[in-house]
């Protein structure tokens, strides 16, 4: 069993019945107003557009913002885009590096089947956060 696996499940489970109602075609703001619905309507928390610095040597060099950001766990990036490429996976892992967490999903509802991708970093979760990170981005 992967770890986070149900609530990877649960954020599918959303994700499956937004594109089942909407199809293919919208915009990837459409898609994430109605998947944070969903998830609302399924008891998932979440922070959208969740806006996290990044740091160099110590320094804030910019941020970077989360489409979602499910239980403080999973990063969900969001795409209506004709394919999911090597690129939006990069993009997630740098995602994961800022969050320190380990585990995300891209969701692609631009295909006529939701197009999903478990992405996992390696080592993310080992990295420790700075003194003026976030308290509760912190690993226990």
């Amino acid at each position: 069993m992967l770890e986070h696996e149900a609530l990877s499940g649960r954020v599918i489970a959303a994700a499956i019945e937004v594109h089942r109602t909407l199809g293919p075609g919208f915009l990837e703001s459409i898609y994430e107003n109605t998947l944070c619905l969903e998830l609302g309507k399924r008891g998932v928390s979440f922070e959208r557009q969740f806006r996290v610095p990044v740091f160099y040597d110590g320094r804030i060099v910019g941020h970077h913002e989360l489409d979602l950001f499910v239980e403080a766990t999973l990063v969900v990036e969001l795409k209506a885009a004709r394919a999911i490429e090597d690129a939006h996976f990069a993009v997630v892992r740098s995602y994961l590096k800022a969050v320190h967490r380990r585990h995300g999903l891209i969701l692609n509802f631009s295909r006529p089947r939701l197009d999903m991708r478990r992405v996992i970093a390696s080592g993310a979760h080992d990295v420790r956060p700075s003194s003026c990170f976030p308290h509760f981005l912190h690993s226990s």
